[in-house]
Protein backbone atom coordinates (compact mmCIF):
# COMPACT_ATOMS: atom_id res chain seq x y z
CA UNK A 1 0.00 0.00 0.00
CA UNK A 2 1.31 3.46 -0.84
CA UNK A 3 2.23 6.22 1.53
CA UNK A 4 -1.00 7.92 0.38
CA UNK A 5 -2.90 5.45 2.53
CA UNK A 6 -0.55 6.11 5.45
CA UNK A 7 -1.41 9.79 5.12
CA UNK A 8 -5.12 8.95 5.22
CA UNK A 9 -4.55 6.83 8.31
CA UNK A 10 -2.94 9.74 10.17
CA UNK A 11 -5.65 12.16 9.07
CA UNK A 12 -8.45 9.76 9.99
CA UNK A 13 -7.05 8.89 13.40
CA UNK A 14 -6.58 12.57 14.23
CA UNK A 15 -10.20 13.21 13.18
CA UNK A 16 -11.80 10.32 15.06
CA UNK A 17 -9.88 10.96 18.30
CA UNK A 18 -10.33 14.73 18.37
CA UNK A 19 -12.95 15.67 21.01
CA UNK A 20 -14.48 18.19 18.58
CA UNK A 21 -14.79 15.86 15.57
CA UNK A 22 -14.61 12.23 16.73
CA UNK A 23 -17.50 9.90 17.42
CA UNK A 24 -18.59 9.13 21.00
CA UNK A 25 -17.84 5.48 20.19
CA UNK A 26 -14.14 6.00 19.54
CA UNK A 27 -13.64 8.87 21.98
CA UNK A 28 -14.95 6.62 24.71
CA UNK A 29 -12.35 3.99 23.91
CA UNK A 30 -9.29 6.24 23.81
CA UNK A 31 -8.29 5.88 27.45
CA UNK A 32 -8.49 2.09 27.32
CA UNK A 33 -6.43 1.52 24.18
CA UNK A 34 -3.11 1.41 26.01
CA UNK A 35 -1.49 3.73 23.49
CA UNK A 36 -1.98 7.23 22.13
CA UNK A 37 -3.61 6.74 18.72
CA UNK A 38 -2.75 10.22 17.44
CA UNK A 39 0.90 9.95 18.45
CA UNK A 40 1.53 6.25 17.91
CA UNK A 41 -0.48 5.45 14.76
CA UNK A 42 1.37 6.87 11.76
CA UNK A 43 1.09 4.18 9.08
CA UNK A 44 -1.27 1.49 7.86
CA UNK A 45 0.87 -1.08 9.69
CA UNK A 46 0.08 0.67 12.97
CA UNK A 47 -3.63 -0.09 12.53
CA UNK A 48 -2.84 -3.55 13.90
CA UNK A 49 -2.60 -1.95 17.35
CA UNK A 50 -6.34 -1.35 17.48
CA UNK A 51 -8.78 -3.98 18.72
CA UNK A 52 -11.34 -5.46 16.35
CA UNK A 53 -14.48 -3.63 17.48
CA UNK A 54 -16.78 -5.01 14.79
CA UNK A 55 -18.68 -7.26 17.24
CA UNK A 56 -19.80 -4.10 19.07
CA UNK A 57 -21.54 -2.92 15.90
CA UNK A 58 -24.31 -5.40 16.70
CA UNK A 59 -25.40 -3.46 19.80
CA UNK A 60 -23.84 0.03 19.95
CA UNK A 61 -26.38 2.89 19.84
CA UNK A 62 -26.10 4.18 16.28
CA UNK A 63 -25.91 7.90 17.22
CA UNK A 64 -22.66 7.08 19.05
CA UNK A 65 -21.09 6.12 15.72
CA UNK A 66 -21.65 9.54 14.12
CA UNK A 67 -18.57 11.80 14.31
CA UNK A 68 -19.26 15.10 16.05
CA UNK A 69 -17.64 16.90 13.15
CA UNK A 70 -20.35 15.61 10.81
CA UNK A 71 -23.38 16.25 13.01
CA UNK A 72 -24.95 18.48 10.36
CA UNK A 73 -24.87 15.69 7.75
CA UNK A 74 -27.77 13.31 7.13
CA UNK A 75 -26.84 9.69 7.82
CA UNK A 76 -28.44 6.42 6.85
CA UNK A 77 -28.12 3.18 8.78
CA UNK A 78 -27.44 -0.13 7.06
CA UNK A 79 -27.11 -3.64 8.44
CA UNK A 80 -25.01 -6.63 7.52
CA UNK A 81 -26.71 -9.79 6.35
CA UNK A 82 -26.53 -11.44 9.75
CA UNK A 83 -24.70 -14.48 8.45
CA UNK A 84 -22.48 -14.65 11.55
CA UNK A 85 -25.13 -13.69 14.11
CA UNK A 86 -27.09 -10.55 14.87
CA UNK A 87 -26.60 -7.89 12.16
CA UNK A 88 -23.84 -5.31 12.46
CA UNK A 89 -24.81 -1.68 11.79
CA UNK A 90 -22.93 0.95 9.85
CA UNK A 91 -23.66 4.57 9.01
CA UNK A 92 -23.18 6.35 5.71
CA UNK A 93 -23.67 9.88 4.47
CA UNK A 94 -21.45 10.54 1.44
CA UNK A 95 -18.49 8.15 1.43
CA UNK A 96 -20.33 5.18 -0.06
CA UNK A 97 -21.46 7.37 -2.98
CA UNK A 98 -17.84 8.22 -3.83
CA UNK A 99 -16.92 4.55 -3.66
CA UNK A 100 -19.75 3.62 -6.00
CA UNK A 101 -18.70 6.23 -8.56
CA UNK A 102 -15.24 4.61 -8.61
CA UNK A 103 -16.76 1.10 -8.81
CA UNK A 104 -18.97 2.19 -11.72
CA UNK A 105 -15.87 3.18 -13.70
CA UNK A 106 -14.29 -0.21 -12.98
CA UNK A 107 -17.39 -2.07 -14.13
CA UNK A 108 -17.72 -0.03 -17.31
CA UNK A 109 -14.11 -0.90 -18.12
CA UNK A 110 -15.22 -4.54 -18.08
CA UNK A 111 -18.08 -3.87 -20.48
CA UNK A 112 -21.02 -3.15 -18.19
CA UNK A 113 -23.16 -0.61 -20.07
CA UNK A 114 -23.04 2.98 -18.85
CA UNK A 115 -26.79 3.32 -19.14
CA UNK A 116 -29.80 1.02 -19.24
CA UNK A 117 -32.24 -0.26 -16.67
CA UNK A 118 -31.27 -2.57 -13.81
CA UNK A 119 -32.94 -5.55 -12.13
CA UNK A 120 -31.71 -6.35 -8.63
CA UNK A 121 -32.57 -9.83 -7.36
CA UNK A 122 -31.10 -9.35 -3.92
CA UNK A 123 -31.91 -7.86 -0.55
CA UNK A 124 -33.01 -4.30 0.02
CA UNK A 125 -34.39 -2.90 3.27
CA UNK A 126 -31.61 -2.57 5.87
CA UNK A 127 -29.04 -4.16 3.55
CA UNK A 128 -26.76 -1.68 1.83
CA UNK A 129 -26.54 -3.63 -1.42
CA UNK A 130 -30.06 -2.66 -2.51
CA UNK A 131 -29.22 1.02 -2.07
CA UNK A 132 -25.91 0.53 -3.89
CA UNK A 133 -27.51 -1.05 -6.94
CA UNK A 134 -30.21 1.61 -7.06
CA UNK A 135 -27.47 4.25 -7.11
CA UNK A 136 -25.66 2.43 -9.92
CA UNK A 137 -28.83 2.49 -12.01
CA UNK A 138 -29.42 6.16 -11.26
CA UNK A 139 -25.84 7.16 -12.13
CA UNK A 140 -26.44 5.81 -15.62
CA UNK A 141 -29.88 7.39 -15.96
CA UNK A 142 -31.55 3.97 -15.73
CA UNK A 143 -34.55 2.68 -13.82
CA UNK A 144 -34.06 0.42 -10.79
CA UNK A 145 -36.27 -2.66 -10.55
CA UNK A 146 -36.22 -5.05 -7.63
CA UNK A 147 -38.28 -7.71 -5.83
CA UNK A 148 -39.22 -8.59 -2.26
CA UNK A 149 -36.15 -10.52 -1.09
CA UNK A 150 -35.60 -11.52 2.54
CA UNK A 151 -32.30 -13.44 2.91
CA UNK A 152 -32.70 -13.78 6.68
CA UNK A 153 -35.88 -15.76 6.22
CA UNK A 154 -34.08 -18.12 3.84
CA UNK A 155 -31.25 -18.56 6.37
CA UNK A 156 -33.84 -19.46 9.00
CA UNK A 157 -35.44 -22.01 6.70
CA UNK A 158 -32.11 -23.58 5.79
CA UNK A 159 -30.88 -23.52 9.38
CA UNK A 160 -33.97 -25.32 10.64
CA UNK A 161 -33.74 -28.03 8.01
CA UNK A 162 -36.65 -26.75 5.94
CA UNK A 163 -34.77 -26.74 2.66
CA UNK A 164 -37.92 -27.51 0.70
CA UNK A 165 -39.47 -24.24 1.87
CA UNK A 166 -36.27 -22.39 1.02
CA UNK A 167 -36.49 -23.79 -2.52
CA UNK A 168 -40.12 -22.67 -2.70
CA UNK A 169 -39.09 -19.18 -1.57
CA UNK A 170 -36.50 -19.00 -4.36
CA UNK A 171 -39.24 -19.86 -6.85
CA UNK A 172 -41.25 -17.00 -5.35
CA UNK A 173 -38.31 -14.67 -6.08
CA UNK A 174 -38.07 -15.91 -9.65
CA UNK A 175 -41.82 -15.47 -10.17
CA UNK A 176 -41.40 -11.80 -9.32
CA UNK A 177 -38.41 -11.48 -11.63
CA UNK A 178 -40.28 -13.12 -14.51
CA UNK A 179 -43.19 -10.69 -14.11
CA UNK A 180 -40.75 -7.79 -14.47
CA UNK A 181 -38.87 -9.31 -17.38
CA UNK A 182 -42.07 -9.92 -19.39
CA UNK A 183 -42.86 -6.21 -19.54
CA UNK A 184 -39.66 -4.25 -18.92
CA UNK A 185 -36.46 -3.60 -20.85
CA UNK A 186 -33.63 -4.68 -18.54
CA UNK A 187 -29.95 -4.21 -19.42
CA UNK A 188 -28.18 -5.23 -16.21
CA UNK A 189 -29.01 -8.06 -13.81
CA UNK A 190 -27.50 -8.00 -10.32
CA UNK A 191 -27.95 -11.06 -8.12
CA UNK A 192 -26.26 -13.86 -6.19
CA UNK A 193 -24.75 -17.13 -7.46
CA UNK A 194 -27.53 -19.34 -5.97
CA UNK A 195 -30.22 -17.23 -7.63
CA UNK A 196 -28.34 -17.31 -10.94
CA UNK A 197 -28.19 -21.07 -10.66
CA UNK A 198 -31.96 -21.19 -10.08
CA UNK A 199 -32.54 -18.86 -13.04
CA UNK A 200 -30.53 -21.10 -15.36
CA UNK A 201 -32.65 -24.07 -14.28
CA UNK A 202 -35.89 -22.27 -15.19
CA UNK A 203 -36.05 -22.15 -19.01
CA UNK A 204 -38.68 -19.43 -19.53
CA UNK A 205 -36.99 -16.91 -17.26
CA UNK A 206 -33.53 -17.83 -18.47
CA UNK A 207 -34.55 -17.26 -22.10
CA UNK A 208 -36.03 -13.87 -21.23
CA UNK A 209 -32.81 -12.80 -19.55
CA UNK A 210 -30.40 -14.24 -22.04
CA UNK A 211 -32.14 -12.56 -24.96
CA UNK A 212 -32.14 -9.09 -23.44
CA UNK A 213 -29.54 -8.31 -20.85
CA UNK A 214 -26.11 -6.85 -21.57
CA UNK A 215 -24.46 -7.53 -18.21
CA UNK A 216 -24.78 -9.99 -15.33
CA UNK A 217 -23.29 -8.93 -12.00
CA UNK A 218 -22.94 -11.48 -9.23
CA UNK A 219 -22.01 -11.02 -5.60
CA UNK A 220 -23.17 -11.50 -2.03
CA UNK A 221 -21.76 -15.03 -1.94
CA UNK A 222 -18.73 -16.80 -3.30
CA UNK A 223 -18.58 -18.61 -6.64
CA UNK A 224 -15.95 -21.13 -7.64
CA UNK A 225 -13.90 -20.90 -10.84
CA UNK A 226 -16.03 -23.42 -12.71
CA UNK A 227 -19.27 -21.61 -11.83
CA UNK A 228 -17.81 -18.36 -13.12
CA UNK A 229 -16.71 -20.07 -16.33
CA UNK A 230 -20.13 -21.57 -16.89
CA UNK A 231 -21.85 -18.22 -16.37
CA UNK A 232 -19.43 -16.45 -18.68
CA UNK A 233 -19.04 -18.99 -21.46
CA UNK A 234 -22.12 -21.22 -21.38
CA UNK A 235 -25.09 -19.42 -19.89
CA UNK A 236 -24.53 -15.72 -20.74
CA UNK A 237 -21.91 -15.60 -23.51
CA UNK A 238 -23.57 -12.56 -25.08
CA UNK A 239 -23.30 -10.50 -21.90
CA UNK A 240 -20.56 -9.12 -19.69
CA UNK A 241 -20.34 -11.29 -16.58
CA UNK A 242 -18.58 -9.67 -13.62
CA UNK A 243 -18.33 -10.22 -9.89
CA UNK A 244 -18.45 -7.70 -7.06
CA UNK A 245 -17.01 -8.71 -3.70
CA UNK A 246 -17.78 -6.79 -0.55
CA UNK A 247 -20.01 -6.35 2.44
CA UNK A 248 -21.58 -3.66 4.57
CA UNK A 249 -18.39 -2.93 6.50
CA UNK A 250 -15.75 -2.85 3.76
CA UNK A 251 -17.81 -1.53 0.85
CA UNK A 252 -17.39 -2.91 -2.64
CA UNK A 253 -14.46 -4.48 -4.46
CA UNK A 254 -15.44 -4.94 -8.12
CA UNK A 255 -13.74 -7.34 -10.45
CA UNK A 256 -10.83 -5.66 -12.20
CA UNK A 257 -9.90 -6.02 -15.85
CA UNK A 258 -7.93 -9.17 -16.61
CA UNK A 259 -4.15 -8.74 -16.69
CA UNK A 260 -1.50 -10.73 -18.56
CA UNK A 261 -0.46 -13.62 -16.37
CA UNK A 262 -3.68 -13.76 -14.34
CA UNK A 263 -4.39 -17.33 -13.30
CA UNK A 264 -7.82 -16.55 -11.85
CA UNK A 265 -10.89 -15.75 -13.94
CA UNK A 266 -12.00 -13.12 -11.45
CA UNK A 267 -9.78 -10.82 -9.38
CA UNK A 268 -11.37 -8.25 -7.08
CA UNK A 269 -9.87 -4.87 -6.26
CA UNK A 270 -10.92 -2.89 -3.14
CA UNK A 271 -11.48 0.87 -3.18
CA UNK A 272 -7.98 2.25 -2.55
CA UNK A 273 -9.12 5.59 -1.16
CA UNK A 274 -10.68 4.13 1.99
CA UNK A 275 -10.14 0.39 2.18
CA UNK A 276 -7.10 -1.73 2.90
CA UNK A 277 -7.67 -5.47 2.71
CA UNK A 278 -4.85 -7.72 3.89
CA UNK A 279 -4.80 -11.49 3.65
CA UNK A 280 -3.25 -12.97 6.75
CA UNK A 281 -2.18 -16.39 7.93
CA UNK A 282 -2.78 -17.97 11.31
CA UNK A 283 0.21 -16.02 12.67
CA UNK A 284 -1.47 -12.74 11.75
CA UNK A 285 1.10 -11.82 9.10
CA UNK A 286 0.30 -11.21 5.45
CA UNK A 287 0.59 -14.29 3.26
CA UNK A 288 2.74 -14.26 0.13
CA UNK A 289 1.33 -13.61 -3.32
CA UNK A 290 -0.41 -16.70 -4.61
CA UNK A 291 -1.26 -17.94 -1.13
CA UNK A 292 -4.60 -18.07 0.66
CA UNK A 293 -5.20 -15.96 3.73
CA UNK A 294 -7.99 -14.72 5.94
CA UNK A 295 -9.46 -11.32 5.03
CA UNK A 296 -8.36 -8.58 7.43
CA UNK A 297 -10.13 -5.30 6.75
CA UNK A 298 -9.21 -1.72 7.59
CA UNK A 299 -11.80 0.93 6.69
CA UNK A 300 -10.49 4.48 7.01
CA UNK A 301 -12.99 7.25 6.25
CA UNK A 302 -14.13 10.45 7.91
CA UNK A 303 -17.49 8.78 8.61
CA UNK A 304 -16.43 5.39 9.95
CA UNK A 305 -13.14 4.09 11.32
CA UNK A 306 -12.96 0.29 11.41
CA UNK A 307 -9.40 -0.98 11.77
CA UNK A 308 -8.26 -4.56 12.14
CA UNK A 309 -11.55 -6.34 11.35
CA UNK A 310 -11.03 -10.06 10.79
CA UNK A 311 -13.67 -11.12 8.25
CA UNK A 312 -15.37 -14.46 7.67
CA UNK A 313 -13.78 -14.94 4.23
CA UNK A 314 -10.50 -16.20 2.83
CA UNK A 315 -8.96 -15.35 -0.54
CA UNK A 316 -5.87 -15.77 -2.69
CA UNK A 317 -3.53 -12.76 -2.63
CA UNK A 318 -2.85 -11.44 -6.14
CA UNK A 319 -0.23 -8.88 -7.12
CA UNK A 320 -1.51 -5.39 -7.93
CA UNK A 321 -2.36 -4.60 -11.54
CA UNK A 322 0.10 -2.30 -13.34
CA UNK A 323 -0.36 1.26 -12.14
CA UNK A 324 -2.11 0.17 -8.95
CA UNK A 325 -0.76 -0.26 -5.44
CA UNK A 326 -3.71 -2.35 -4.27
CA UNK A 327 -3.51 -6.12 -3.92
CA UNK A 328 -6.06 -8.19 -5.78
CA UNK A 329 -8.27 -10.82 -4.15
CA UNK A 330 -9.20 -14.04 -5.92
CA UNK A 331 -11.13 -17.24 -5.24
CA UNK A 332 -13.08 -15.94 -2.26
CA UNK A 333 -14.25 -18.67 0.07
CA UNK A 334 -16.32 -18.55 3.22
CA UNK A 335 -15.29 -20.03 6.53
CA UNK A 336 -17.79 -22.76 7.24
CA UNK A 337 -17.81 -21.94 10.92
CA UNK A 338 -16.45 -19.33 13.28
CA UNK A 339 -16.27 -19.14 17.03
CA UNK A 340 -19.76 -17.71 17.36
CA UNK A 341 -21.47 -20.57 15.54
CA UNK A 342 -22.18 -22.10 12.19
CA UNK A 343 -22.42 -19.84 9.16
CA UNK A 344 -25.61 -20.21 7.14
CA UNK A 345 -25.66 -18.39 3.81
CA UNK A 346 -28.86 -19.42 2.02
CA UNK A 347 -29.25 -17.09 -0.98
CA UNK A 348 -27.14 -14.13 0.26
Amino acid sequence: MTSDFDSRVRKSVAWHFDPDTGSPFWLGKRSGLGFDPVRDVQTAADLARFPDVSEELRTVPVPDLIPRGLRDKPFRVFESGGTTGAPKRIIDSEVRGRMLEWARDQLMDLGVPAGGHWLHLGPGGPHVVGSDVARHAAMGGGVFHTVDFDPRWVKRLVGSGRGDLADEYIEHLLDQAETIMRSQDISVLNTTPPVLEAICARPDLYDLLRSGIEAVLWGGMSADQETIRLLDEEFFPQATVAGVYGNSLMGVAPQRAAQPGDTHRCVFQPYPETTLVQLVGEDGHEVAYGERGRVLLHLVTEEMFLPNVLERDTAIRVEPAPGSATDGLADIRTFRSLGQGEIIEGVY
